[in-house]
């Protein structure tokens, strides 16, 4: 006859619990955010304010002031004034302006559809002019 040499089973709860696994992730998880965190608050750093939209309508400026618009079309054609020009007559026209006792605020206005490189062509010769007042128009809804 054969013989069972198997201790009887009894029900009852475990007490002890295996951590160990535990304990890795929680190290694998430690190391992670150790990694992620310096990358997350480079980004964080630069402050930026983004605009918002008035509720009210805006303040007209005083009439003295001189506005000079540059518009850029969706084909990238550039336009000072009403007057399409090319970007080295651009750049003579801003070297005018910029000679002035006073100079002008610039308006640039861009098609949405435009390549944004074209907008900061236009913006690196305005600062190699050193006109610092400019405004982007916007349109509202």
């Amino acid at each position: 006859m054969a013989r069972i040499f198997r201790r009887p089973r009894h029900l009852h709860p475990v007490a002890e619990l295996n951590i160990t696994n535990m304990v890795d992730l929680g190290f694998t998880l430690l190391v992670i955010f150790m990694i992620a965190t310096p990358l997350i608050q480079q980004e964080q750093t630069i402050p930026i304010n983004l605009p918002t939209e008035s509720k009210h309508p805006q303040d007209k400026p005083p009439p003295e002031t001189d506005f000079q618009v540059i518009a850029i079309d969706r084909s990238g054609s550039f336009y000072f004034g009403a007057k399409r020009v090319s970007f080295a007559e651009l750049s003579s026209s801003l070297g005018a302006v910029a000679s002035r006792p006073k100079p002008p605020i610039i308006r640039i206005r861009a098609d949405l559809t435009l390549q944004w490189q074209q907008v900061v062509r236009v913006m690196d010769e305005i600062k190699k002019h050193n006109l610092t007042k400019i405004t982007f128009d916007t349109e509202s809804k």
